[in-house]
């Protein structure tokens, strides 16, 4: 079981050239120069131009930092709405449990990409916009997966000592619960981190995402498309930083869930 060293280092990486490596390359994102028009890489545009001759490197750090903040953002909000929702239906069963296999149900009656798209039709997008709708459509499979441990859990001799024992169902799920659940929590988060990231960059590649000025990685690809043929670059390298993003947050996942097995196999 090998830490995945690789992976953690993409992710740095990319973290670090787009929140920080405005300081270093200088050129702006928004800057229209009609004398640079669609030219490839080179050692002034390292990542070419676009159609408006604007730099794609400069642009791929400012769009970075939202489809960063849009994936961590909903990953978050949907992994709390998650855990709590799974910790509620493990911990207290019975009708709590059969309101969450309703909700749950009904959510998973839609595929979700279709329903990120009826929600959005009908809401101007912007960024915290696109982080609650992402979230509320993305916590199922984080509370399905500690649904199912939260009943182990509570099956637990000890945790039926404590309830007969009256201490507070607070303490117990904060004391004991949510420990437990750590590593699986962070193993969905992970996940769900990647899957915001794709959710908000077909979203914005279809025009309904995040609109100029604003960018994003989804956008970028979708201004890319109509002169792929001729300029490559414009897709290529949004294309790239998605592909290495949700490549070393899986891999960093799997990780997390082969340590986690191990410590099963362990107990």
């Amino acid at each position: 079981m090998k830490i995945p060293y690789l992976s953690i280092a993409l992710l740095a990486f990319i973290i670090l050239f787009c929140f920080f490596g405005g300081w270093i390359y200088d050129k702006s994102a928004y800057e229209l120069n009609k004398n640079v028009i669609l030219l490839s890489p080179s050692f002034d545009h390292f990542f070419g131009t676009d159609r408006l001759g604007r730099d794609v490197m400069a642009r791929i750090m400012e769009g970075g930092q939202i489809s960063l903040i849009i994936g961590v953002g909903s990953a978050i909000i949907g992994s709390l709405i998650g855990l709590m929702a799974g910790v509620s239906a493990g911990f207290f069963g019975k009708s709590a449990d059969k309101i969450f296999v309703v909700v749950v149900d009904l959510f998973l009656t839609f595929p979700t990409f279709f329903l990120l798209l009826a929600l959005i039709s009908y809401i101007n997008a912007s960024v915290w916009v696109l982080i609650l709708v992402i979230s509320i459509t993305g916590w199922m499979g984080t509370a399905r997966m500690l649904r199912s441990e939260s009943f182990s859990i509570a099956n637990k001799p000890f945790i039926k000592i404590l309830k007969i024992s009256k201490v507070s169902n607070l303490k117990i799920i904060f004391k004991y619960f949510l420990p437990l659940l750590g590593p699986i929590f962070f193993i969905s988060f992970t996940f769900s981190v990647g899957g915001a990231i794709l959710a908000e960059s077909g979203l914005s590649f279809l025009g309904i995402g995040i609109t100029p000025p604003q960018i994003s990685w989804g956008t970028i690809l979708s201004e890319g498309k109509e002169v792929i043929d001729i300029a490559w670059w414009l897709s290529f390298f949004p294309g790239l930083m998605i592909f290495l993003i949700v490549f070393s947050l899986i891999n960093i996942s799997d990780y997390l869930q082969q340590i986690t097995n191990q410590k099963d196999l362990i107990n």
